[in-house]
């Protein structure tokens, strides 16, 4: 698993997927705070590019949380579905990336493709994406919820505080 990069001159080398992870974060207060941000524009970058490189299998074989620590990482890991992650694990992020973004990508294969894939996975893809992106991507699938109110309607946007 390859987790450096040069950028303009310099070498950016990370200890391993959680740092990667934290550095390609678009710039937070409290992730400064507790000094896991990207110190630059450009070593955010490097993790994005880095992130971009890795492959699913990376991701999924590493998880930020080790399996033997973390119930979360254990439920995720045992409700993966095996044939659609082994089909999916050599692709690299940004792949993976721009076959959620292609149009031939229909929301039923999404959804059908959702437990082919951890946490880390997800966050990677997003942390490589464009605002817009993100909208598009989202866009392809539709999950409306219920509890005092509803949200996920088409053509609204809506959360829950």
């Amino acid at each position: 698993m390859k987790l450096a990069t040069s950028l303009n001159g310099h070498s950016y080398r990370f200890s391993g997927v959680t740092e990667v992870l934290a550095k390609a974060s678009e710039p937070k207060s409290g992730e400064r705070l507790i000094g896991i941000a990207a110190e630059t524009a450009t070593e955010r970058l490097a993790a994005k590019v880095v992130l971009l490189e890795l492959t699913v299998g990376d991701l999924t074989e590493n998880p930020t949380v080790p399996y033997e620590q973390d119930e979360v990482t254990r439920v995720n890991w045992e409700g993966l579905n095996q044939p659609g992650y082994q089909a999916m694990k050599n692709l690299m992020i940004g792949e993976l990336r721009e076959w959620v973004l292609d149009h031939k990508t229909t929301p039923d294969v999404l959804k059908r493709s959702g437990r082919n894939f951890v946490g880390e996975v997800g966050s990677a893809v997003a942390k490589i994406m464009t605002s817009m992106d993100l909208v598009y991507g989202a866009s392809k699938i539709r999950y409306v919820t219920q509890c005092n109110t509803e949200i996920g309607q088409a053509e609204t946007i809506s959360y829950r505080a």
